[in-house]
Order: C-alpha cells, then structure tokens, then sequence
C-alpha cells in the first residue's frame, strides 16, 4: 500500500467541470459568441443518446474547461439545486462585459459593482439553463 499521496506529486491538475444543458445550440452560442470560449471539442454518443461538447479560452492539455452535456431525451428544463454556487470568469471591464451582455439579453442577477465586503469589481449573469456565473475584474 503506497503511503504517497498521487494528487500532491505535481501531475494532477483540475480538468473540467461538466453541467447538463437543455438546448445545446444556445449553450453552444452563450458560452462562444458572448462569453468568447472556443468550441474544443464535441461528439455525439447515439447508443447512450447523448452529447458530449467541451469549451474553454484555451487547450484542454493546459486549461481547465467546461463539459456541456446534452442528454436528447431531456423535455424539462434541469433544476441547478442548491449546492452548486457558480463558475467564475475573469475580465478586465465587468461593467463593459455587462453591458455586453444586457444587449444581446443576458440575464444580469447582480449588476457590476465592489464586493459587498469590499475587494474586487464583481457581477453575476446567469446562462441558458440557469447556472450563474460570477464576472471577476482582473486588470
């Protein structure tokens, strides 16, 4: 039994994080035209009735990235819960990227403004099944 634990060794890294969408064009359409992530990879499984479309702002061998999984039967929209909090996303003008985004009818749930507590310029924007996203300011 080995005593060294594999996740400290320096080879493990964070590789994606996978949520169920509805309507995968719209998925596919928020996360890369307005939230500018590149489409990286995308595959139909027939057999298991679903797809499986991965996108990110750089390579899977370097960057963490989102898995959308879209199950083709599904005919209600998924409930988000209640454990799950946001992703997050830096930028370097949260107020512009609102802005942005009000335009082409994104949902803003918290317009752009200091943390409440203080620190960074924040705002929170919600997807097409929900999911919220917090915009970062990062200069």
């Amino acid at each position: 039994m080995s005593t060294t634990n594999p996740f400290t060794s320096g080879s493990a890294r964070y590789l994606h994080t996978m949520i169920r969408v509805k309507d995968l064009k719209k998925s596919m359409d928020y996360y890369t035209r307005l939230l500018g992530m590149k489409e990286l990879r995308n595959k139909d499984f027939p057999t298991g009735k679903f797809t499986l479309a991965f996108v990110g702002y750089g390579e899977e061998a370097s960057n963490t990235v989102i898995e959308l999984t879209h199950n083709w039967d599904q005919a209600e929209p998924y409930q988000v819960g209640n454990g799950f909090g946001h992703f997050a996303i830096g930028v370097s003008d949260v107020a512009a990227a609102c802005e942005f985004l009000a335009a082409e009818g994104v949902e803003i749930t918290r317009p752009a403004g200091p943390m409440k507590h203080g620190g960074s310029v924040i705002a929170f924007i919600k997807d097409p099944d929900g999911y919220l996203i917090e915009l970062v300011e990062r200069k």
